[in-house]
């Protein structure tokens, strides 16, 4: 995990945002992707962005990605299927073509896109297809659901760069999508580890997980 961080590290450090092209980008019209349901909790306050997430199971990518500064909360739900308003019983069979996916909430003064990619990198396997470790199914696929123009610039950037770099031992499978749907997952799902930090998978499985984004994002994170 270290390892691919300080690939990004360099990558930052080398200016690869391309400034100028992605300016562009950000202020051409129609650079919003289509407009989600009221229900997908996405800001509109100009101070506040969205970047949407899939990382495979959404109680690892929330624990993970509350962790950082500038981060204002993370909302899990199911994104990129089919079926209108799914229920996680539906999502969990494959069928719906959903992926467990979160909305992460963020003042990028505090925090940018690129850091939350740098994130997204480091925070999963993006080189598995359609599973998470033991976690198996299209639900879990690694996806990045874009919301403009510019995300979805840096999104492609990244895993070019990444995959011509080698950084990992396979190329990334990463579906780099347009945010459509959301459906906010069901209210136990919501801040799911801080509430069950003794339940076996929040125990065995998120928890070294997120020991070791901690380590890796040291100085980035709310709590030293």
């Amino acid at each position: 995990m270290s390892r691919i961080f300080l690939h990004f590290l360099t990558l930052l450090a080398l200016g690869f945002t391309a400034n100028a092209q992605i300016i562009s980008l950000s202020n051409s019209a129609n650079n919003k992707a289509k407009a989600a349901p009221k229900n997908a909790l996405h800001s509109n306050d100009k101070n506040i962005d969205t970047a949407t997430f899939a990382t495979g199971c959404f109680w690892c990518t929330e624990a993970k990605f509350q962790q950082l500064i500038g981060v204002k909360s993370v909302v899990s739900g199911y994104a990129g299927g089919h079926t209108k308003k799914p229920l996680y019983e539906q999502v969990s069979t494959g069928t719906t073509g959903h992926a467990e996916t979160c909305n992460i909430i963020y003042d990028p003064l505090q925090i940018s896109y690129d850091e939350l990619l740098a994130a997204f990198f480091t925070a999963h396997d993006p080189t598995q297809l359609n599973r998470q470790g033991n976690d198996i199914g299209t639900q879990y696929r690694s996806a990045i659901f874009y919301h403009t123009a510019a995300q979805k610039a840096k999104a492609d950037y990244y895993i070019a760069k990444l995959n011509k770099e080698k950084a990992y031992k396979s190329p990334i499978v990463t579906e780099v999508a347009p945010y459509t749907n959301f459906y906010i997952a069901e209210d136990y799902h919501q801040n799911y580890y801080n509430q069950n930090p003794q339940q076996r998978y929040c125990k065995y499985v998120i928890q070294p997980e997120l020991e070791t984004f901690r380590k890796v994002f040291k100085g980035k994170l709310k709590q030293q």
